[in-house]
């Protein structure tokens, strides 16, 4: 069945889905390079260093930006409407808090130290994606006077144009892509010819167990997972079924970047080695 999507005219209501996607890759890739954080501090204090500036470099990039541009285009048109108005300031307070994060996380003086914050970061932002989702998206899709599409056109048009953001808006399109890819893969069965084998330390390696991630964010958090593993390094990537789909998508976003071995082949669980060539 699927889910019922209230707006006023099908240009919302593509729009309205178009942004709870975008949350979800974006929620995606901190919570995969979150988790390499977590698992490279006990395992790894090298790695751990760059999976650090890597997950600062994408709140600077990507997170900031994006919560930057939602109050130039997206929350004035919000706070107008009386039953919004609390909302959209607690959420504005909320960006706040987000940035005194990314703050704490580039002025730790080590991975261990920045952990409890990047954690705290990610708990915050899922939160605060949740209200914008289910509140505040709905509500300008939902009010005739409102066009949610212009709103995000004229917020993707200011993300385009901040430097910062530089390669986001690229890896946001090649990502929408890979939703239609998946379903070609699942079709096909094909792997996107990334198999092989290779070595490793399985006990210092990063382990991501995706099984209790949620789908919708599932891939995404797999692909902010590889972004933070160094070159010449390898993530252990545990499934609850042969994720052949994901890594026909890994192939096709990173060519020849990552090598696959498989270690366990089920019933109960299916685990990778993926390594950074």
């Amino acid at each position: 069945m699927s889910e019922l999507t209230l707006a006023s005219d099908p240009e919302d209501a593509t729009a309205l889905q178009s942004a709870e996607a975008h949350h979800a890759r974006l929620a995606g890739e901190l919570a995969g390079r979150v988790r390499m954080l977590l698992t490279a501090v006990d395992r790894d204090p090298s790695a751990a260093e760059k999976i650090h500036a890597g997950l600062v470099a994408f709140c600077d990039r990507s997170l900031l930006p994006h919560a930057a541009a939602e109050e130039a285009a997206l929350y004035p048109a919000a706070h107008r409407m009386p039953e919004a108005r609390l909302l959209v300031e607690s959420l504005i307070g909320e960006h706040r808090c987000l940035t005194t994060l990314v703050g704490a996380l580039r002025a730790a003086p080590d991975p261990a130290d920045a952990a409890a914050d990047a954690r705290a970061l990610q708990v915050l932002f899922e939160e605060h994606l949740a209200k914008e989702n289910g509140l505040v998206l709905p509500l300008l899709a939902m009010t005739p006077d409102v066009r949610l599409a212009e709103l995000l056109t004229d917020m993707h048009h200011r993300l385009a144009n901040d430097p910062s953001t530089k390669g986001a808006t690229q890896d946001q399109h090649n990502e929408e892509g890979h939703d239609m890819d998946e379903r070609r893969s699942e079709e096909t069965g094909g792997c996107g010819g990334v198999c092989g084998c290779g070595g490793g330390n399985e006990e210092n390696e990063p382990q991501l167990d995706v099984r209790d991630v949620p789908h919708a964010i599932r891939h995404a958090t797999v692909f902010g997972a590889l972004d933070a593993v160094p070159a010449g390094t390898a993530m252990v990537l545990v499934a609850h079924h042969d994720p052949l789909p994901l890594l026909a998508q890994i192939e096709q976003r990173s060519p020849g970047v990552f090598s696959v071995e498989y270690l366990e082949r089920g019933p109960e669980a299916w685990r990778l080695r993926l390594s950074h060539r």
